[in-house]
């Protein structure tokens, strides 16, 4: 019989554990300066790190923080596809690595130390904190731009996610994914939705694309 009572993570490696695997994503974004919507679909997997992991000491002191104050982190690759990506001139694929590291009176929040943003394809550090109905959520200052994004799960085998891009004055960008769990051992990294003419832009997500 299969799951579907909600899952509430005690903290975020937690999180992280209940993400680890392939997930099949599908995608809509919302352009609303333009009052458009956009689909997109993506295939996700996720590797959970400890914290003696070189990836995430490397990452740790890149922002010349103490790695042992880590709890360990993750790392995720993903391939996809927007509906008005023009052909062969859009490419929805990469992988990044990532470090939690707890606030030290509570675990339930603290810093997402990132090797590439989610707005922007630069090194970041996020704030992250988990609620009480067991979701997290993340937010990110840029130079030019923040992102908040939230993610849940309302079943083991289903996380939910929402993210909201806003550059200056206004919101440029609101995202809602529904991802599902692939009962494979690796990503086959296909299964794409077709391209359409217009070419749109690229946000990369705390938890793959």
């Amino acid at each position: 019989m299969t799951d579907t009572n909600p899952v509430t993570p005690a903290d975020a490696m937690e999180f992280f554990k209940q993400s680890a695997g392939t997930w099949h994503s599908q995608r809509t974004t919302h352009h609303l300066p333009f009052r458009r919507a956009e689909l997109g679909g993506s295939e996700i997997f996720v590797e959970t790190l400890p914290p003696e992991d070189p990836r995430v000491v490397e990452i740790c002191q890149m922002y010349e923080i103490d790695p042992k104050t880590a709890s360990g982190g993750a790392f995720v690759r993903w391939n996809g596809a927007m509906q008005w990506d023009r052909d062969n001139d859009e490419n929805h694929a990469g992988s990044t690595v990532f470090a939690i590291v707890p606030d030290a009176e509570n675990p339930r929040q603290g810093k997402m130390l990132r090797e590439r943003g989610y707005a922007e394809k630069v090194p970041v550090a996020g704030r992250y904190e988990l609620d009480d109905d067991g979701g997290m959520s993340l937010i990110t200052e840029y130079e030019t731009m923040s992102s908040v994004e939230r993610f849940w799960f309302p079943s083991p085998g289903v996380r939910m996610r929402t993210s909201t891009v806003k550059r200056f004055g206004g919101f440029n960008t609101a995202t809602f994914c529904t991802e599902s769990r692939v009962e494979t051992a690796q990503p086959e990294m296909s299964g794409i939705p077709e391209a359409g003419e217009q070419a749109s832009q690229s946000f990369y997500s705390l938890l793959g694309w």
